[in-house]
C-alpha cells in the first residue's frame, strides 16, 4: 500500500525493476501516459514503449544504475524527466522516473545555506 502522498503529489512517478518491468506509477504518472494505457501499463516492459534509441539509454541506465535527468517541451510546456535508481537495504532494485512540470521562469540559486 503506498502512503497518499504518492498519489496526491503534483509529480508522476514510475517506478521499475531491475528488469524494467514497470511495477508501479502514481495517479499523475497514470494521467500522463493514459493515452498508452495508464495504469495497464503496470507489468509491462519499459522497452515495449519507447523508440530505438530511448531503449538503448534504458538498458544503459540499468546496467550502470546511474541517474539520468533531461528536460523536454512540449506544447509550450517545459517538463523536467529524471530517473534515478532505487535500492533496498542496499539492493539496487531499479529505476524511479520522475516527472515535474516546470514554471516559464525559476529562480537559479548558486548556494543552499542549510539550517544550522
Amino acid at each position: 500500500m503506498q502512503p497518499n502522498w504518492f498519489d496526491e503529489i503534483p509529480v508522476g512517478i514510475t517506478v521499475c525493476d531491475t528488469k524494467g518491468v514497470i511495477i508501479s506509477m502514481n495517479d499523475r504518472a497514470a494521467l500522463i501516459f493514459k493515452k498508452f494505457g495508464g495504469r495497464e501499463l503496470i507489468g509491462k516492459d519499459m522497452l515495449e514503449c519507447h523508440p530505438e534509441d530511448a531503449q538503448k539509454k534504458i538498458l544503459e541506465l540499468l546496467e550502470t544504475k546511474k541517474s539520468h535527468a533531461y528536460t523536454v517541451e512540449i506544447n509550450g510546456i517545459k517538463t523536467l524527466l529524471y530517473q534515478s535508481p532505487w535500492y533496498e537495504d542496499g539492493n539496487f532494485l531499479g529505476f524511479v522516473e520522475f516527472i515535474l512540470t516546470l514554471p516559464d521562469q525559476m529562480a537559479q540559486l548558486n548556494e543552499i545555506r542549510w539550517v544550522k
